[in-house]
C-alpha cells in the first residue's frame, strides 16, 4: 500500500501530479484537475516532452493551491 505525497492518505493507486513530482491519490488528482493552472501545467509538461525532457519536474504547486 502506498501513501499519497500530498495528503498522506493510504492508497493502492497513485499517479504523478502535473504540478510537481508528488505521487498523489485519486482524490488529490481530482482536486488538482479543477485548479485554474492545471491546463497550463499540462501544456508545459507536453512541451517539455516534445523537447526530449522526460524528467520535467513540473511548474510547481501554485501558491494559491490549498491541500
Amino acid at each position: 500500500m502506498a501513501e499519497c505525497d500530498r495528503c498522506g492518505k493510504k492508497t493502492f493507486v497513485t499517479c504523478m501530479s502535473m504540478f510537481n513530482t508528488e505521487m498523489c491519490c485519486q482524490g488529490c488528482l481530482d482536486k488538482e484537475k479543477r485548479h485554474p493552472s492545471y491546463q497550463h501545467a499540462r501544456q508545459q509538461e507536453f512541451e517539455a516532452a516534445k523537447r526530449g525532457d522526460y524528467n520535467f519536474e513540473g511548474i510547481g504547486l501554485p501558491p494559491d493551491y490549498a491541500v
